[in-house]
């Protein structure tokens, strides 16, 4: 038996880890930072090789994680998560340092973050794991972190398709329909998968709990990918 979904009950967090290539920048949201060794401190971070995070973190040999909050919006997470920065510089409009590694380092958001020089990569198909000396760290605020649970299932976060936990569509738990005084359908965006749940509303987009898809302004986006109101498909 092979049951994929056992790995949704695998703990991680969330994180931007920042990378460079000269004098270029560029981040991404990825779900599997850890902590490997403690003398000396070594993390590791998976990143998908057709990813520009990649390509900059093998050139240059270092790279940056910055852990985000339990605040932290859907907005936020999709600028990072779901565009490419060979398509958009995502550095504009959102405070970062340029670390002792040259990385840039993501302080919107961040609870704390790492710096790492990398001492070996290794092949794990789809991915590349870098395993990375910590050369650099600070704590930044106090807050509670992102965790990945927290971010699926109170934010209804989707999972891109180059992340190592992506599962197939087909594989996926079905969702127990929900006791609700008056049923509203819920909507997928066909770009990124999020799900818009009236139930829930979209609160980092200023809508409430209790507003029906078709009752949304025509304005609205999806607050992962920024897709309008056609890209949604009714479930």
């Amino acid at each position: 038996m092979l049951d994929l979904n056992a790995l949704r009950s695998i703990s991680y967090g969330l994180y931007i880890v920042g990378a460079h290539s000269g004098s270029r920048l560029n981040g991404q949201v990825v779900n599997t930072v850890i902590q490997v060794a403690s003398d000396p401190p070594t993390i590791v971070v998976a990143i998908n090789k057709k990813n520009l995070t990649h390509e900059y973190i093998q050139a240059s040999r270092v790279f940056s994680a910055s852990i985000l909050c339990q605040s932290t919006p859907m907005t936020f997470i999709g600028r990072f998560g779901f565009k490419s920065g060979r398509d958009t510089d995502k550095m504009s409009d959102v405070k970062y340092k340029v670390g002792q590694t040259g990385s840039p380092v993501v302080l919107d958001y961040a609870v704390a973050y790492l710096e790492a020089e990398v001492t070996q990569d290794v092949d794990v198909g789809t991915h590349t794991m870098f395993v990375g000396k910590v050369v650099s760290a600070e704590v930044l605020t106090g807050e509670s972190c992102l965790t990945y649970e927290y971010y699926q299932q109170q934010k209804h976060g989707a999972t891109p398709v180059a992340a190592p936990s992506y599962i197939a569509p087909e594989t996926k738990l079905k969702e127990e329909p929900k006791k609700e005084a008056v049923k509203m359908d819920k909507y997928e965006c066909q770009v990124c998968g999020w799900i818009y749940d009236p139930s829930v509303g979209d609160p980092d987009g200023g809508i409430a709990p209790g507003v029906a898809f078709d009752s949304l302004p025509d304005s609205w986006r999806c607050p992962v990918c920024g897709a309008d109101k056609s890209q949604f498909k009714k479930l």
